[in-house]
């Protein structure tokens, strides 16, 4: 089993927003996301901040996948 954030990416987009501007409105560090850009594991506390800024749920952002390895 493996971590999707492709949710997040399309939320963004649809929103208009960078990655950076994602960082700033959620108050996450930088190291947060690149791991989400890299489909690694992050803190729940992090999910959490993210689903705030934005004003979505847990399952808006991200999904879990069957891995190909």
């Amino acid at each position: 089993m493996a971590v999707s954030y492709k949710k997040l990416w399309k939320i963004l987009t649809e929103r208009d927003m960078k990655k950076k501007d994602l960082c700033i409105a959620a108050g996450i560090s930088h190291a947060s996301m690149a791991k989400l850009g890299k489909n690694e594991n992050v803190t729940t506390d992090v999910l959490v901040k993210i689903c705030t800024a934005l004003n979505c749920d847990i399952g808006d952002i991200m999904e879990i996948t069957t891995d190909c390895n």
